[in-house]
C-alpha cells in the first residue's frame, strides 16, 4: 500500500513542476509524472520506485543538485539514487543533446533494477505521447525536440536495444512495439531484429 510519503511526493512533484507543460502542448507536466508512476506501480514497483517516478525529472528540470539533496533528505537515499539514475544532467545550461543521450545510454547497463524500471516507464510514456501526437499533427511533432526526427528516432531505437541487451521485460517489449510503430509512420527503416 502507498503511504502518506507517496502523497507527499505527489504534492512535491506538483509544486516543482507547477509552471511546466509538455513540449509543444498546453498539457500540464504533472500528467507525465503521474503516467510514469502508474506504469511503475502497474509493473510491480514499490513505494520508493513510485515516489522516484513522480520525481524522476525534478533534478533535470527543476533545480539540479540542490533538488536531488532535497529529495534525499525528504525520501531517503534509495529514492534519490533512482532519481539520479534517471537524470541525464543536473547542470544548467544543459550539455549538447546528443552527448547527453549517449552518456545516458552508456550508464544504463550499470543501473539498478529500480532505475531501469523507472527509466523504461518514462521512455515508454514519452514514446506513446510522441506517437499519439504524430498521429494528430504529423511531421511538425519533431520540431518540439532538440534531436529532431532523426535524432529522436535514433534515441528511442537505441533505448530499446540497450534495455533489451540488459533484460527483456514486458515494458521493453511494449516500448519496442511503440517505437516500431512510430518508425513505420515516420517512414524510417524498421529494424528486422525485434521480437
Amino acid at each position: 500500500m502507498l503511504t502518506a510519503r507517496f502523497r507527499d511526493a505527489l504534492g512535491l512533484a506538483a509544486e516543482l513542476h507547477a509552471g511546466q507543460v509538455r513540449k509543444g502542448t498546453h498539457v500540464p507536466y504533472i500528467s507525465h509524472l503521474m503516467a510514469v508512476c502508474a506504469v511503475v506501480i502497474e509493473n510491480g514497483g514499490d513505494e520508493d520506485e513510485a515516489v522516484a517516478a513522480l520525481l524522476h525529472d525534478a533534478v533535470e528540470d527543476q533545480g539540479g543538485a540542490p533538488t536531488l539533496e532535497r529529495i534525499r533528505e525528504r525520501y531517503g537515499d534509495r529514492v534519490a539514487e533512482i532519481v539520479a539514475g534517471c537524470t541525464d544532467t543536473d547542470v544548467t545550461p544543459k550539455p549538447p543533446w546528443r552527448a547527453r543521450k549517449e552518456h545516458y545510454l552508456a550508464h544504463l547497463p550499470r543501473a539498478s533494477r529500480s532505475v531501469l524500471l523507472v527509466s523504461t516507464a518514462d521512455k515508454l510514456h514519452n514514446a506513446r505521447t510522441i506517437l499519439a501526437d504524430f498521429r494528430a499533427c504529423g511531421e511538425e511533432v519533431w520540431c518540439r525536440f532538440k534531436g529532431g526526427r532523426e535524432g529522436s528516432l535514433w534515441y528511442y531505437r537505441a533505448l530499446v536495444e540497450t534495455y533489451r541487451a540488459i533484460e527483456t521485460t514486458p515494458l521493453v517489449e511494449e516500448l519496442d512495439r511503440v517505437v516500431t510503430e512510430l518508425e513505420r509512420l515516420a517512414g524510417a527503416p524498421v529494424p528486422t531484429t525485434s521480437s
